[in-house]
């Protein structure tokens, strides 16, 4: 079988987001934070002033390095819970909460911040955004904090309890992050050729693979594969995705169109039938560019070998003598 583990750690890399990225993300959630803060002291200083504490994808350590659009762009993005705790009697209206948020943050970039459905975006010149997404918490330490959405109303919900879940899940096993970050950038990859395709959320892949990474393997290829191979098993039988967290048993497919779910489903159907095939086949570049194919450039096959990975063993063999060669 063509080892493509090499590859994949290089693939790994490729995508994994950069330092300096990263200290460029904390300095404008911390940059928000403050102007955020200082609002309420200048403009609201009755009224109490918001928490912070940061979610999904940069908490959890798989934020991708994003892909270059036309523009030389990537869009990749933070999310920055803004926490009011209080006693339930003082909580105002969600567009109450919205229209601070929206207020404090604007003019803080060249582009105007967007009011969406669940946060407030704020977006950045080199492509990225940070999402604001309100909640409202009571003071005791039990006590489940509610989201703000515009359309739907209070919704318990709690980031902070997702990413405890998924990093006690990850901590002793880091390919789980690595197969979560395959899938993701598969899913960047399909999106970024076409920008009608709509894949699945960052939350939806997390929850998927780990639900379906079953045990650790010394290749990163055959463990994606066997992801991909349980996924779509599971997945064209019953299409769920269930939230391990509050709110728990949350269907996050639920509102998939009958279109959605089935393009998704030929993709992860085309995606592994090709991981299959790569992992079976002895010619480590062929089984290279199957990966790449649905993973883009990114992932190189400048290393693979152009050879059955059998032969290579065989002539990798010291020459056996005779013991009465008349070479020996």
């Amino acid at each position: 079988m063509a080892n493509n583990h090499e590859q994949f750690i290089a693939f790994h890399k490729a995508i994994t987001i950069t330092e300096l990225k990263k200290e460029t993300l904390k300095k404008n959630r911390k940059a928000l934070r403050d102007r955020i803060k200082n609002y309420y002291q200048r403009e609201h200083e009755d009224e109490l002033a918001p928490k912070f504490k940061p979610q999904g994808s940069y908490a959890m350590e798989t934020l991708l390095e994003p892909i270059k659009q036309e523009d030389g762009l990537g869009v990749f993005d933070l999310d920055d819970g803004v926490y009011f705790i209080d006693d339930i009697a003082n909580r105002k209206s969600i567009s109450h909460y919205h229209n601070r948020i929206l207020a404090a943050v604007n003019g803080h970039t060249k582009q105007n911040p967007q009011d969406k459905t669940t946060c407030v975006r704020v977006e950045y010149s080199d492509g990225h955004h940070i999402d604001l997404p309100i909640y409202f918490k009571k003071p005791e330490n039990d006590a489940i904090p509610t989201l703000a959405h515009k359309t739907k109303g209070w919704i318990d919900s709690d980031p902070k309890e997702f990413w405890i879940w998924f990093n006690g899940k990850a901590a002793n096993m880091p390919q789980l992050r690595r197969v979560v970050k395959y899938l993701k950038a598969w899913c960047d990859y399909k999106e970024s050729q076409n920008s009608a395709i709509n894949m699945p959320s960052g939350c939806i892949l997390t929850i998927l693979a780990t639900q379906y990474f079953k045990e650790y393997n010394d290749r990163d290829d055959i463990a994606l594969k066997n992801v991909l191979v349980q996924m779509h098993a599971s997945l064209s039988v019953n299409f769920e995705c269930n939230r391990p967290t509050t709110p728990k048993g949350e269907n996050l497919f639920e509102g998939y169109s009958d279109t959605r779910r089935n393009d998704f489903l030929t993709r992860l159907s085309s995606f592994k039938d090709d991981a299959e095939r790569a992992v079976n086949t002895k010619n480590q570049k062929d089984a290279c560019e199957k990966w790449q194919k649905h993973l883009g450039d990114r992932f190189s096959c400048s290393t693979a070998k152009d050879e059955d990975e059998e032969n290579a063993r065989q002539f990798s063999y010291p020459t056996i003598l005779k013991g009465n060669s008349k070479f020996a």
